[in-house]
């Protein structure tokens, strides 16, 4: 069970009228990291067919505190389930060690020419086991104890964080 963690940069276009990034341009940075783990680092480890299609199938985000544009934001992303044709991401978004929002998406691997539905094939389903954990209590998303957020200013890469502990790119 690991998580997989990788910062996203704030651009001037993210943000609102008030200096802080705005709710909807928060789906973009969990989008943006998503794409880090599951195209780029899932391609790594031979397993591409995710980039041949995925759809969001539902979204749900609580928002915690503004985002600003000076610093990083740091997210970590684990699954609380893996079905048969899609699997729930759970993501934990942080500035500056405090957890600025929580989320979930439920993908759905499609058929690029059918743009179907389609089901995980084995390598899939054994890159996507890597990251399966149980859903983060309430508590826990509130940022304290789930190791998401240290800030920016450490040197690391970004890939699978084990039991937890955070890897950044910087």
């Amino acid at each position: 069970m690991s998580r997989y963690v990788t910062q996203v940069r704030v651009r001037w276009s993210d943000l609102d009228a008030f200096g802080h990034v705005n709710n909807a341009r928060t789906v973009t940075l969990l989008e943006e990291a998503r794409v880090d783990w599951l195209f780029t680092d899932a391609a790594r480890h031979g397993v591409d067919r995710l980039t041949e299609g995925i759809v969001v199938a539902h979204l749900d985000i609580d928002y915690r505190r503004p985002i600003g544009m000076k610093v990083p934001v740091t997210v970590s992303m684990g699954l609380t389930k893996v079905g048969t044709a899609s699997f729930t991401v759970d993501y934990v978004l942080s500035q500056a060690g405090a957890t600025a929002a929580t989320a979930s998406t439920v993908l759905v691997p499609v058929d690029p020419t059918t743009f179907r539905p389609r089901r995980l094939d084995d390598r899939e389903r054994g890159y996507l086991d890597r990251f399966l954990a149980p859903a983060t209590p309430p508590a826990a998303r509130s940022g304290a104890g789930t190791g998401a957020g240290t800030g920016a200013g450490s040197a690391a890469t970004a890939g699978p964080a084990p039991d937890g502990a955070a890897a950044r790119r910087g």
